[in-house]
């Protein structure tokens, strides 16, 4: 037993080194800057530690990024043209062989003719259609004031994505394939105080049967408190942080997240092991795109329902596995065409990785306080994790830039994570499982809300895997970004992210 602890621990540390971004995936790429309703910004998939959930997997995939929540009044709802997708390899091959894919529908009130007022007496009176996305507060047994309705529909498809056997998901309770999803936290006189908007969210999780699955899962779809903890503003003005910050572990708590007074859209899986294991493999591999279709023309007399006409083979415009490989490590030439790639055909991007160019520019920045970029090329500690995994260990027999996830791995309890993952149970680049607060269950053996991937990925790309110091020579500098991430910050329950920031406080803000 000890000896497969050890093990693990060793595979996840080795792929620690998976990828160098330093923030996760928000306006990564000059295209999807355009749609930011199929921009996904961060994707977790974990072996759930929700106590009596042993034996299943969540996966989470956010989507649009930056929602204040004031965003009214058409706020926050999801692209019913585009299709969101998560996707699993679980025989090893770079190619998906379970896929979920979720649709939406946005529907008026009053069979889409919308909400309306009767303004003005006798002859003067008209019936007027309201602006707004409700008339009075909203509960989930009275829908009666809300105006506009979003519901979503969910299938597995096995085998490849466009040509496998697609199977509606359905509601373990009645059986219906359509699921109503949570409209935005508007603010509180329209949805009440957070507590009352969290029971009313969390009366959109579902138990759902999904088709060849013995054991049913669940699913929420909703907007959620975004997830992400990231000194951004510093971070992509040429890291404008003083060093005796960003390399100093006792600042990792600096400043507070500039994105905590955000939003995202949450679409929230959670499978039996059972249902996604293939064979006697442990090891499967994770993404989530989103795509719409090829053609689009601009509707001349829109309508709610159709303000344009969408045709044609969809097209994949968002990727995200680890985070964010996209966003600091892909060249700005290759952005647009890694989100519209897939992980079999990562050798493409391959320079980006044995060259990573992040650990150069940090050098640059900061060359009079002794950092050091690592000089040892190509950069085999990245690329081994990055393409291909540990043979044996966490690799799936794939050569792809992917979420890899051992389901073997038992899963750690939320008081006692370590948002360091498995850089916990290494010093000076050598295996301690004896160190306190070592977790082999955290990034990158899968990534889990309160992993702080940013400090991870920081220290990882500037050598903390390599064991020479001259090959390395800043590899034990503890970098990070000032802004810290932890359980504390999340729930330790599905969905696991907390309740979405109100648009209207009742106090004037």
């Amino acid at each position: 037993m000890r000896a497969k602890k050890l093990a693990a621990v060793l595979t996840v540390a080795t792929t620690l080194g998976a990828s160098s971004a330093i923030a996760s995936s928000h306006r990564e790429a000059p295209f999807i800057t355009k749609s930011p309703k199929v921009d996904a910004t961060d994707f977790y998939m974990f072996r759930s530690y929700e106590a009596t959930r042993a034996d299943f997997v969540t996966m989470i995939a956010n989507y649009v990024p930056f929602q204040e929540p004031y965003g009214g009044p058409n706020f926050f709802t999801l692209d019913p043209e585009a299709l969101y997708e998560i996707h699993i390899d679980n025989n090893g091959n770079g190619e998906e062989d379970l896929t979920f894919q979720f649709r939406f529908t946005n529907t008026l009130a009053n069979s889409n003719n919308g909400a309306a007022l009767t303004i003005g007496t006798g002859a003067q009176a008209k019936t007027v259609p309201v602006p707004l996305f409700n008339v009075g507060p909203i509960t989930t047994a009275n829908q009666a004031n809300l105006n506009v309705q979003e519901s979503f529909t969910l299938k597995v498809v096995r085998g490849d994505r466009r040509t496998g056997a697609a199977k509606d998901v359905t509601n373990a309770a009645g059986g219906l394939a359509t699921f109503r999803k949570p409209t935005d936290y508007i603010g509180t006189k329209s949805l009440g105080l957070p507590a009352v908007y969290e029971a009313y969210a969390k009366e959109h999780i579902y138990s759902v049967n999904i088709p060849d699955c013995a054991t049913p899962g669940r699913v929420f779809v909703g907007q959620r408190k975004e997830s992400f903890a990231v000194n951004l503003g510093p971070v992509f003005d040429l890291v404008n942080a003083p060093a005796s910050v960003i390399a100093n572990a006792a600042q990792r708590n600096a400043v507070p997240n500039p994105l905590a007074k955000n939003n995202i859209t949450t679409l929230a899986l959670e499978v039996p092991i059972a249902c996604l294991k293939a064979g006697t493999q442990d090891v499967i591999g994770g993404w989530t795109s989103a795509s719409v279709r090829q053609a689009r023309a601009i509707n001349p007399s829109p309508t709610f329902a159709k303000p344009s006409r969408d045709g044609g083979a969809w097209q994949q415009v968002s990727r995200l596995g680890m985070p964010l490989v996209n966003e600091i490590v892909i060249g700005l030439p290759d952005k647009d065409k890694f989100n519209a790639s897939e992980p079999k055909d990562d050798g493409q991007f391959a320079n980006y990785v044995t060259n990573p160019t992040l650990p150069a520019l940090l050098e640059t920045l900061f060359t009079d306080d002794g950092v050091r970029a690592p000089t040892v090329f190509p950069r085999t500690d990245l690329v081994t994790a990055f393409l291909t995994g540990v043979t044996g260990v966490n690799a799936n027999g794939s050569t792809a830039e992917m979420q890899r996830l051992n389901m073997a791995l038992p899963a750690t309890a939320k008081a006692t994570q370590n948002n360091l993952g498995a850089a916990g149970c290494f010093k000076d680049g050598k295996l301690d499982t004896g160190l306190a607060g070592c977790d082999p269950a955290g990034f990158p053996n899968g990534r889990r809300p309160g992993d702080d991937v940013v400090d991870i990925e920081l220290r990882v790309a500037m050598g903390y895997l390599l064991a020479d110091d001259t090959q390395a020579p800043s590899r034990n500098i503890p970098f990070n970004d000032g802004v810290l991430q932890d359980a504390s910050q999340f729930d330790a329950t599905f969905p696991y992210l907390r309740t979405p920031n109100a648009g209207a406080n009742g106090d004037g803000t």
